[in-house]
């Protein structure tokens, strides 16, 4: 299994007040799967998300990551598995405003093993003419519309090449056309094998997945 947690718990400190985000949440992912993580506002879909990334760490309970218990691992190791096995996705794009799309593509190379500045610039062209922005490569993000913004975000997540895409409601700022044409990608992708995880309260974007995990005040239900 790729991912297994077992008896998650996570309890938010607010000063006098203990808020638990995750309740005794156990779940399998397989290698190669499309799961929608669906739930209202405050239901835990994002802290669940955060600790699958290796943002954040549990309180209580393990995490296995590709065979690696990662619940009890120092900041440098985990920060080497984020960058090595996870590419992050994000409902605001958290583009570079000041940096062009080859560039804001090009960034995660630099936490990585060396690499050669033409073999980073070739790896984010050639995921950047993939993704349908050949001619946008050198725009920076306020010259891109929604949809393309996502497109380089998009490709800022698979240019180390992980097995794992973590997506936090990826479609919450397009407009319905371009949720469709980053969803139809993401399917794609998951059809080359990688694993996407996705937090989303849209039905019609959880329908993209295989899989949906419904979560209710920090339980799965």
């Amino acid at each position: 299994m790729f991912i297994t947690l077992r008896n998650i718990n996570k309890v938010y400190h607010m000063e006098s007040v203990d808020v638990p985000a995750l309740r005794d949440v156990s779940v399998d992912i397989a290698a190669g799967e499309f799961v929608a993580i669906m739930g209202h506002s405050g239901s835990g879909k994002s802290t669940l998300l955060n600790l699958l990334g290796c943002l954040d760490m549990p309180d209580s309970g393990t995490y296995h990551l590709d065979g690696v218990e990662v619940s009890k691992l120092g900041s440098d190791t985990l920060a080497r598995i984020r960058n090595r096995k996870i590419g992050f996705v994000f409902q605001n794009f958290n583009l570079l405003p000041r940096t062009s799309a080859e560039e804001n593509v090009e960034l995660p190379l630099f936490y990585g093993p060396p690499l050669r500045s033409a073999e980073r610039r070739e790896r984010a062209q050639t995921l950047l003419r993939r993704l349908g922005l050949g001619e946008r490569m050198q725009h920076h993000p306020g010259q891109l519309s929604g949809g393309q913004q996502q497109r380089v975000a998009i490709a800022r997540a698979l240019v180390n090449q992980p097995p794992l895409i973590l997506a936090d409601e990826p479609t919450g700022n397009l407009d319905s056309r371009s949720a469709e044409d980053i969803m139809a990608l993401f399917r794609e992708l998951n059809r080359e094998g990688i694993t996407i995880v996705m937090v989303t309260h849209e039905p019609d974007v959880a329908q993209f997945s295989k899989r949906v995990i419904t979560m209710k005040d920090g339980a799965i239900q």
